[in-house]
């Protein structure tokens, strides 16, 4: 067999690539293609609508009918006012560690997907192995949509899908969902002194974010809880607001950010009307009968659904034998499974690394994570051959 780049060959590549989710993608998506069609692996791109991104999926085996899906984010998050010991986008190798920039989220799992592909070639797979990698996850899961209607259009879809998140190689099963708003506040201006002729948007605002925080704690006292997740109940969370130009001036312009996080049976639609109906039956009347222009304009940022599997669900089974664990878990935070399983694609996440590295400086993947994600890839290669 002609020598192949290893894992740790091809995750000092793809974290060479800073694919910082505000830039482009492109680069490190298609050095994946021309890997792959080195291969004789045929690949389709799936751009965003500027061009400058894309999603890639590619089917290693028998094409007429569905496999298991690989999928991953190229994306990776900021590495500014971090406080890095050596270049982020330079992969170093130090006491059983690989250090870099997406080493743990996620292009540790990428990296030994794309190392497989020539075995999976080699094995003539029964069942295909399919490629799905995506832009833009870490600000809200936006990539894959694109992915995921194209998909829908295809005469064979996959079955099953391992989201290769860092999950420590422990089966994970449900995630929390996201839907998050920003709330444009409108006031009247005048003068500090004369605060009955005008609007304070500020302190408005600041109402709403009371009645936020209220609902955060009614959230965490009464449930429902989910003793799987930590923390076991919905989350509400304010996480910043603008608004002033000067103490003496009363303030026309407010801006707040704030989200859920939910449980996959709490509805983050039927939360935000509660919060709309406050701003609207108590809020706005008082301030339209200063200024009939003032009240609230909200904007959705994001939102992604929640996954929920369930332990006797036939793909759990089959990433807990791939993975050699006997038990599953919950997280807290959001990943593209719940997007695939809305979209009729059973979703476990499954992969290398520790959350607890995401995000930080010094980011880094253990190589006993990496070998036990090659092991992974070995049984899977020994369900689909057979």
């Amino acid at each position: 067999m002609p020598s192949h780049p290893s894992s740790r060959d091809l995750l000092r590549t793809l974290i060479g690539f800073p694919t910082v989710s505000r830039d482009s993608n492109l680069a490190l998506i298609h050095f994946i293609r021309d890997y792959l069609a080195d291969l004789g692996v045929e690949s389709l791109l799936v751009p965003d609508g500027t061009g400058k991104k894309a999603n890639l999926y590619a089917t290693i085996g028998p094409a007429d009918r569905p496999g298991i899906c690989l999928s991953g984010h190229t994306d990776v998050v900021p590495v500014e006012d971090q406080d890095w010991s050596h270049d982020p986008f330079d992969l170093v190798e130090r006491d059983g560690r690989l250090y870099g920039r997406g080493t743990a989220d996620m292009k540790g799992f990428v990296a030994i997907a794309l190392a497989w592909a020539p075995r999976f070639l080699a094995a003539r797979l029964a069942t295909p192995v399919h490629y799905a990698f995506s832009y833009d996850e870490e600000v809200g899961c936006i990539g894959v949509r694109g992915l995921l209607k194209k998909l829908e259009a295809m005469p064979v879809r996959p079955k099953a899908c391992v989201v290769g998140e860092p999950t420590s190689m422990t089966p994970v099963i449900a995630h929390k969902g996201k839907l998050s708003m920003r709330a444009h506040v409108h006031g009247l201006e005048g003068h500090s002194s004369m605060t009955q002729h005008g609007v304070n948007a500020v302190e408005y605002a600041a109402e709403m974010v009371a009645f936020l925080r209220a609902l955060a704690r009614e959230k965490r006292d009464q449930g429902p809880f989910d003793d799987g997740f930590d923390p076991p109940y919905t989350t509400v969370h304010t996480g910043t607001f603008a608004g002033g130009t000067a103490l003496n001036i009363i303030p026309n312009k407010a801006a707040v950010e704030f989200e859920f996080r939910h449980l996959p049976v709490d509805d983050p639609r039927e939360l935000f009307d509660r919060v709309e109906r406050f701003v609207r039956e108590e809020l706005e009347p008082e301030m339209k009968t200063v200024a009939a222009a003032a009240g609230f304009d909200f904007e959705e940022i994001t939102s992604f659904p929640g996954l929920a599997m369930q332990e006797a669900d036939p793909e759990v089974a089959l990433v807990k034998a791939l993975s050699g664990a006997n038990a599953t878990g919950k997280v807290a935070f959001g990943t593209e499974a719940g997007l695939f399983q809305q979209a009729g694609i059973p979703a476990v996440i499954c992969g290398p690394g520790s959350i607890e590295q995401a995000h930080r400086p010094d980011e880094w993947i253990s190589l006993d994570q990496m070998r036990r994600g090659e092991r992974f890839m070995d049984r899977l290669i020994e369900r689909l051959a057979a």
